[in-house]
This record gives C-alpha cells, structure tokens and sequence, in this order.
C-alpha cells in the first residue's frame, strides 16, 4: 500500500498538552482508505484531522455497520515509540469485520498505516508515566443506502489522541455494579466483536449505576444470568488465595481482550496459576465473603489492569482486600507497563518500535 501523505506544515503542527485526559483531545494528522466493491481498497492517505462528509443515507448511521479497535503507542526512555502487540489489534479488527460483513484490511498494511501515522504526530505521544497516545481504527458502511443488507463502500480511518489514565482515580480500586436485569450480548450474536452496538446496549444500565456512584458495570450472560462475562471497558479476572488468576472463558459473547491475553501469558511466568472457566456470580460472590477471592481486577487496553475495590448486586456490597489495590494487580501492572514502556525486557516478542 502507497500512502499519500498530506502532511501540515511544521510550524502549524501541535504537540501533547499539559492537561492530557482520556479521548478528549485527537492529533494533527489521520489515516484514511477507501473501499468500493468491484474496486476494492484505495486512496490511502494521511492528512490533517479533520470532519468526514457522509450521505445522510449512509449505511453507517441506519443499520450500525461500523467496527473499531484501540491500541496505544509508548514514549520509551530514549525518547522512542513502542506499538503493544498491534498485530493482535489487526487481526481482530478483520475478525469483526468479517463477522460484521465488512471488508477485510490487509494487516501488515494496516500496521505500517498506524506507524506512519505515530511516526508523523510523535510530538503528541506523552512523556508522562501512566500517559500514552491511545490509537482508535475504526471502519464505517458510507454507502447512502436504505434497505437492509450489507453496504457496498466503507471507510477506513484511523485517528490518535494523547491519553492519561483511563479511570480518574488512576491505579486506585474501582466500584463496580453486577446488572442483574439487563444484558450486553448473547452467545451467537456480536459480543465478540468489536462493533459500537455492543457499547450502545451497555449505555443504559452504564449512567444508572453511575448515578449510585459505582465506576463500572459487570455484565453477566443473555441467557442465565448467572455467568460472568465482561465489566463494560475490560475482561474481569478474580484470584483466588493470592495465586490463581481465573478469567471467565471466551463463549462467543465475551471479547477476547489482547490484555486479557498477555495477562494469561505474562502471570505464569511470576509463578501465578491461571485458568478460563465459566464463572459463576453467586459463587463469586460466595467466594469473596469466605475470603478465598483475595483480588478481583479488570484489564484492557485503555485501563491495563486495574483493581476492583468491590462489587455489588442489587441491595447487597461486598468490599475485596478493604478496597485496596492487591499485590497480584500490583505486579501485573508494573510486568505489563515496564514491557510497554521500554523499561524491562520483552521476553515475548510483543513491542514493535515505531522508529
């Protein structure tokens, strides 16, 4: 793929700013290609941030064909870039399309794309610690069509924007509420990719919990609801008796977090036990008030690993380690993030520098 770079002139160029908050302030430059059936992938190019121009017909805002990904690029010690695992990003990036019967991308394409494009802004990724230029590609239907059925031209874009912790709170413990009525997704439906539609049906029962002050929503299983599977923004893991790390097994409506996986490759190797199994609420639930739960934390890409404080199901709380971050999320982030940022070794082969 040839891109054509239309790149602002250096001195109408910004740079990260002091105040750096989660997805609020976006980079000089994005990516775009162009897809038309019979025609395929074309016009890559990178060019100064700004407004796209859709038909108001467009497949995108009726039917909800859109997919999107999020990654982060780290400011290393010798002032370099490090991508995490974009390969991964990539790769589930065409699974959803191909689940949302849209175009795939070429991958390796797609990554020398987000390099150009970090490459190009580099003044815009932090220098800060916990700080990163988080990275959202995304592809949308734009052909104007109303009618159901797949859309024949799509857009692929990619934008960036500097990002400090994703929770306000940073490392501290999050609260987090179990919905007990509603539910996110289904086994057989889109709760594996990573579609806008599967973060719309959690928006409701999101700014419910919010009002009683909790951070987050676990969700449990469309057809049960006994059975974790995700809290909205990241995988959910519990560990019991300081030593083993159980995540709830991918069932089809879970996503498979790239974090979620390097959580399960990194903790062996610090002499953690992990297991994927169907996790049962109540037993949870049971668990935490035996005292066999010492830890329960979350992990994605935007928030990394953070603790949970506690969860709560209807009228009832129950606190995990007195609200405190345990040592096993403790060790996890510092593993994680020192891999990330360049500060320890790389032992699988998961950085890709930039430059």
């Amino acid at each position: 793929m040839t891109i054509d770079i239309k790149a602002l002139p250096a001195d109408k160029r910004g740079s990260c700013p002091e105040d750096i908050r989660f997805g609020t302030v976006f980079s000089d430059h994005m990516f775009t290609q162009v897809y038309d059936g019979g025609v395929g992938w074309h016009d890559a190019t990178i060019e100064p941030y700004g407004h796209f121009s859709l038909d108001p017909a467009a497949a995108v805002l009726h039917y909800g064909q859109e997919i999107f990904e999020g990654l982060k690029a780290y400011r290393r010690p010798d002032g370099g870039i490090n991508l995490f695992r974009p390969e991964q990003n990539a790769r589930r990036f065409n699974q959803s399309a191909s689940r949302m019967v849209m175009p795939e991308v070429d991958e390796a394409a797609h990554i020398e794309a987000l390099k150009a494009l970090v490459g190009l802004d580099r003044n815009w990724v932090p220098d800060r610690e916990g700080s990163s230029l988080y990275i959202r590609p995304a592809m949308i239907a734009t052909s104007p069509k109303l009618g159901l059925g797949a859309a024949a031209s799509y857009l692929h874009f990619i934008i960036t924007g500097p990002a400090g912790p994703y929770f306000e709170q940073g490392f501290d413990p999050v609260s987090v509420y179990i919905a007990d009525v509603f539910r996110r997704a289904v086994v057989g439906g889109v709760g594996e990719a990573k579609t806008g539609g599967n973060y719309a049906a959690s928006l409701y029962m999101s700014e419910e919990v919010a009002q009683k002050g909790y951070t987050q929503v676990l969700w449990l299983d469309a057809i049960e609801g006994r059975y974790v599977e995700e809290v909205g923004a990241m995988n959910i893991c519990f560990v019991y008796e300081n030593q083993k790390i159980v995540t709830p097994e991918l069932t089809g409506s879970i996503l498979a977090g790239i974090t979620r996986d390097s959580v399960l490759q990194l903790a062996p190797t610090l002499g953690y036990e992990v297991a994927e199994e169907r996790v049962d609420i109540h037993q949870v639930l049971a668990d935490i008030d035996e005292g066999k739960i010492t830890e329960v934390f979350g992990c994605g890409t935007a928030a990394v690993v953070s603790p949970v404080g506690m969860l709560a199901m209807k009228d009832r709380q129950y606190l995990i380690n007195d609200n405190q971050p345990g040592p096993v999320a403790e060790k996890l982030f510092a593993e994680l993030t020192g891999i990330q940022y360049g500060l320890k070794d790389d032992p699988f082969g998961w950085i890709v520098p930039v430059d």
